[in-house]
Parts: C-alpha cells; sequence; structure tokens
C-alpha cells in the first residue's frame, strides 16, 4: 500500500534548505551564463526523437492523441540542437545556447542539470572553460578528469580487445597483454605523463593523445586529472571528452559530438550533486 506522504523512487523533492540553494545554485549559473554569451531555451517535456536518438537509455514512454510514440526528456543536449537547427532554423545567429531544466528515465529517476552546447564549434576547450566558470561562481571544485573517446576504439580494434573491456574499466585485461606502452598508457593520470609516452606508442594513438595534451594546455584548472582510457558510455560524445568526479560522484560531464553534420561541443552539470555539495 502507498502512503499519502510517499513519492515515487528516484523523484526529487526541494524544500527549505534544498530549494534555496537549488535557486541559488540556478540563478548564479543562469548569470554567468548570460555573462558567457549564452542564450537560453526551455525544450518540451515531451519528444517524439529521444527514441531514435538515445539507444542505450531506459525512456518513459506515452503516446499522443494520434498514438505516436512520445517519450518523457530523457536528454536535453540532442533535443536543443534539433529544435534549434530544425524549428527555429539554422540561419538563426546565436551559437551558445543553455538550458536548466530536469531530464527523466525509467521508472521514475528526475535529475535536474544546468548545460550549455555550443554549435558549429569543434573546440572543447571553449566549454570547458565555460563550465569551469560555472562552478567557480557556485563555488563548487570537483575533480576535472579529462579523456578520449577515440582511444579505446583504436586499441579496440586494433588489438582486437571488446569495447566491453574499456566500459567495465577491466585493467587487468589490458595489463595481460604484457606491452609496455600499453601499461604506461593505463597508469597515466597527470598531464606530464602525457609527453613521457609519445615516443613509444602507436602514432594513431600519440594523435589522440597530442589532442588531449592540447586540451589541457587551453585551459586552467588545479585539480586535473587523465584518464586516456575511460570510455564515455554516451549516445553521442565522440571524441575529446571530461567529466567533474569527487568523492564517488559525477558532479557533470561534456565533449565534442556530431548531430546531422554539425559539429557541437557542450556540458550539463548535476545540479543534485551540486546541492548535496553545498549542504
Amino acid at each position: 500500500m502507498i502512503q499519502k506522504h510517499e513519492i515515487p523512487a528516484n523523484s526529487r523533492l526541494y524544500f527549505l534548505q534544498s530549494a534555496n540553494i537549488k535557486r541559488e545554485i540556478e540563478y548564479s549559473a543562469s548569470r554567468e551564463l548570460q555573462t558567457l554569451g549564452y542564450a537560453e531555451i526551455v525544450t518540451p517535456y515531451f519528444s517524439y526523437h529521444q527514441e531514435t536518438n538515445l539507444s542505450d537509455r531506459k525512456l518513459l514512454k506515452l503516446s499522443d492523441r494520434d498514438n505516436n510514440t512520445l517519450c518523457l526528456r530523457a536528454d536535453s543536449t540532442i533535443d536543443v540542437v534539433r529544435i534549434i537547427t530544425k524549428r527555429l532554423g539554422r540561419s538563426i545567429e546565436q551559437k551558445k545556447w543553455f538550458y536548466i531544466q530536469p531530464v527523466f528515465s525509467y521508472p521514475s529517476t528526475e535529475n535536474y542539470q544546468i548545460g550549455g552546447e555550443i554549435l558549429e564549434n569543434s573546440d572543447l576547450s571553449i566549454s570547458l572553460r565555460d563550465s569551469i566558470e560555472v562552478l567557480k561562481c557556485i563555488d563548487v571544485t570537483p575533480i576535472l578528469q579529462i579523456s578520449n573517446t577515440n582511444i579505446p576504439q583504436i586499441l579496440s580494434q586494433s588489438l582486437d580487445i571488446p569495447l566491453e573491456v574499456f566500459k567495465s574499466s577491466n585493467i587487468q585485461k589490458l595489463l595481460d597483454l604484457k606491452l609496455d606502452w600499453l601499461t604506461k598508457l593505463t597508469y597515466i593520470q597527470y598531464v606530464d605523463e602525457i609527453k613521457e609516452i609519445l615516443d613509444i606508442v602507436p602514432s594513431d594513438i600519440k594523435e589522440e593523445l597530442l589532442k588531449i595534451l592540447k586540451l589541457c594546455e587551453d585551459i586552467s584548472y588545479e585539480k586535473l586529472i587523465i584518464s586516456p582510457l575511460y570510455y564515455a558510455r554516451m549516445d553521442y560524445y565522440d571524441g575529446l571528452f571530461f567529466r567533474y568526479i569527487d568523492k564517488n560522484s559525477i558532479y557533470g560531464m561534456g565533449g565534442s559530438y556530431e548531430y546531422e553534420d554539425i559539429n557541437a561541443t557542450g556540458f550539463a552539470l548535476y545540479v543534485d550533486k551540486l546541492i548535496e555539495e553545498k549542504f
């Protein structure tokens, strides 16, 4: 029996201090993002297109009046890009957009996000610097981890390693190959360590490591680590990738991606984790 005071598991309730902190975080972030040149967009809770673009998500589905499948928004990035390019038109000059809104997944998970997308942009350092500025304005400094999803994909193909090995962070499988350069690559954590192995890794891996190195040199962040073999479980990020982590929690993530021939970069910060940090 469901009691009158119960709410669904993983849904959100904010009151008193948590409600005040949520409003302060969102207000500070929106002001900062507008200062950085972003315009706000609020997309519909319902979407016709989440199912085709988010293959690995547990979507909440329902039907419209004509029996077409609808989904509750499980991701904001693709909807933002799709609506701006398809509905508002590619001729619109504004390229930097931000949103503050929840996403939903089955059976009843609700998560609020602060996100920014930059259309027609391939320079991830811009999105990364902007996300750092948002975190600064709300006085939160988690660890920044930078990786490159191309590296696990290249290694999977060239060494005949299932991609699942990287998804599950099964380091022992990589160490069992007894390749000196791969072992060193596995244990890299800091920027200077990249430079130490550039001469011994295969040329295609070197090219991707240099992308990580350049991104790190283009930003300033004290709590920075490198994870070249980390594989992001995302539907669209396809190259350089970053996430903010601390105390076994993920505070946000971002990366570069392509959607229907449009290059873009973006990030999302998780409001509920930020609230927990501020308590």
